[in-house]
């Protein structure tokens, strides 16, 4: 009989303390609902920062330069203006390029200034990279036209159909970046033609 009024009394004091930490809040559950918003307030943070870095990229996404006009064209000015514009659109320091001269087109009305934009990602071990990405300029210089009137500027990507206006679509870095994995992926799939010394 005293065992049953202790397995009693014992039943009483379990749910006694069931209905007591049911009343009180856990301390570990506690911390961790803390840890979850303290997380979940960081990684929402961070959501609202990249928001609003891809809406001011939006907002000044072309990148551009005040283009030369017809009276002040000659081949070394529009070397040095496609130079600096790939200053302003190319963010990173890691990836250099060479501006060169490539041809002269005498079309009925206009001529074409053909450039082309070697770039590559030289390293300290490897100076002069194996792998580059190009782009090709045109300037279009009007036979017609008054000297005031500025230069008509586009560009086309190595191995790419589409052709862009400064303008209108400011230059991307992640394409050079994309072009030049492609490249590394095609020599990596033909190791015995392109490992040879």
């Amino acid at each position: 009989m005293g065992e049953t009024q202790n397995s009693t009394s014992q039943k009483a004091m379990d749910e006694g303390n069931k209905a007591a930490s049911q009343t009180m809040p856990n301390t570990q559950d506690k911390n961790y609902e803390d840890e979850f918003t303290q997380v979940a307030l960081a990684l929402v943070q961070d959501v609202i920062n990249y928001a609003v870095k891809i809406v001011e990229e939006e907002r000044n996404r072309v990148k551009n330069i005040k283009w030369m006009t017809h009276g002040e064209f000659t081949v070394e000015k529009g070397r040095k203006q496609i130079d600096e514009y790939f200053s302003k659109c190319v963010s990173k320091t890691c990836w250099g390029h060479h501006v060169e001269f490539i041809e002269r087109k005498d079309l009925i009305h206009s001529f074409l200034y053909i450039y082309y934009v070697h770039q590559s990602i030289p390293t300290a071990q490897l100076p002069v990279s194996r792998i580059s990405a190009g782009t090709y300029f045109t300037m279009k210089v009007s036979k017609t036209k008054p000297p005031d009137a500025p230069i008509v500027v586009s560009y086309v990507g190595e191995h790419q159909a589409l052709v862009h206006r400064p303008e209108m679509v400011c230059f991307r870095e992640n394409w050079l970046k994309n072009f030049t994995d492609a490249k590394y992926s095609f020599m990596e799939s033909f190791p015995f033609l392109f490992n040879r010394v």
